[in-house]
């Protein structure tokens, strides 16, 4: 793990890496058998690991679903789906590289895949705008489900962004119209979907394309109507009061999956998807095929129907 990549918590794993890096070259050099002492390092270092990962705050999983390093959109596109093909722009104004989708296929099955695309480096993040999308992105979004439902082909849906862009122009050519619109296109999209929170769900935003059959996290992915350091400059009027804000969000996958927001959590590999992305994208791939499979069983109006009670059994309404 590159130390400029390294999280605040994870720098005592940093030490115990470095002697197993150490131990190794010292074996090499020296041709001198250090399988039994690799070995034990091996293990206080998974040890370590395990008990780290298993105790982060909400805003630690807020700092590694935002990490550098984590697989985005165009990793799942590449390691588990095959034959794909790119669409690009909304046919009204122009492409948008902060959402990236097209035609591929999952285990044989063609599909409609759109994500989010956050970049990696900054010129990279630059061209992607940090994966905050223009109203033509989710244009493009939108004529992309209606093309997969056009010939009956399952959706599925790759969510990574802090949100949609808020600037003046994106406001000017109607953000909040286009994030509506598909808000409402999905809910009534006659083909199956499955939307996945693959890191940061982050508002409207993510919402655009997360109103599906299915909704998955992965474990440390956060999804939520603000980012912390938002709700606590709103709150408290002090972003330092980030740590209180991401608990009383309930941002995580295992809070949301208790408040029946979600459907299922990914489990990621120790480390997260960030320290192993093959595992990460094997585990995405097994639960795709298993709820496709699931869903392509329910009758097109059916599933409107069902979506229909989903999201309207979510929250309480009380009188004041």
């Amino acid at each position: 793990m590159a130390n400029q990549y390294t999280l605040d918590f994870e720098k005592p794993l940093l030490e115990l890496e470095r002697q197993i890096d150490e131990l190794k070259r010292v074996g090499e050099e020296g041709k001198i058998d250090v399988d039994s002492e690799l070995q034990t390092l091996q293990a206080k270092l998974d040890s370590l690991r395990q008990e780290i990962y298993h105790n982060l705050t909400p805003m630690q999983r807020v700092a590694v679903a935002r990490h550098q390093r984590r697989p985005a959109t165009l990793d799942y596109l590449s390691s588990i789906f095959t034959d794909f093909v790119e669409l690009h722009g909304d046919r009204l104004f122009r492409d948008d590289p902060a959402i990236v989708g097209g035609w591929a296929r999952l285990a044989g099955t063609s599909v409609m895949v759109i994500g989010h695309q956050k970049g990696r480096d900054t010129r990279d993040n630059l061209k992607r705008n940090f994966g905050m999308p223009h109203p033509e992105g989710y244009r493009k979004a939108l004529r992309l489900m209606r093309m997969a439902a056009k010939f009956h082909a399952p959706l599925i849906t790759l969510i990574d962004t802090p949100g949609a862009y808020p600037g003046i122009a994106a406001e000017e050519r109607g953000q909040a119209e286009a994030l509506a619109t598909n808000i409402i296109e999905m809910a009534a999209l006659p083909t199956q979907s499955i939307a996945v929170v693959i890191g940061e769900g982050g508002s409207g935003g993510a919402l655009a394309l997360g109103v599906a059959d299915r909704v998955l996290m992965f474990e440390n992915s956060v999804y939520s109507v603000i980012t912390p350091e938002g709700c606590a400059a709103i709150l408290w009027k002090d972003a330092t009061q980030r740590e209180r804000a991401a608990e009383a969000l309930k941002l995580t996958a295992s809070d949301l999956l208790k408040l029946n927001i979600i459907d299922e959590v990914i489990p990621e590999p120790l480390g997260g998807a960030h320290y192993d992305p093959e595992g990460a994208g094997e585990a995405l791939r097994s639960v795709l095929v298993r709820h496709l499979g699931e869903l392509r069983k329910i009758r097109p109006e059916k599933l409107i129907k069902r979506r229909a009670e989903k999201y309207g059994a979510m929250g309480a309404f009380a009188e004041a």
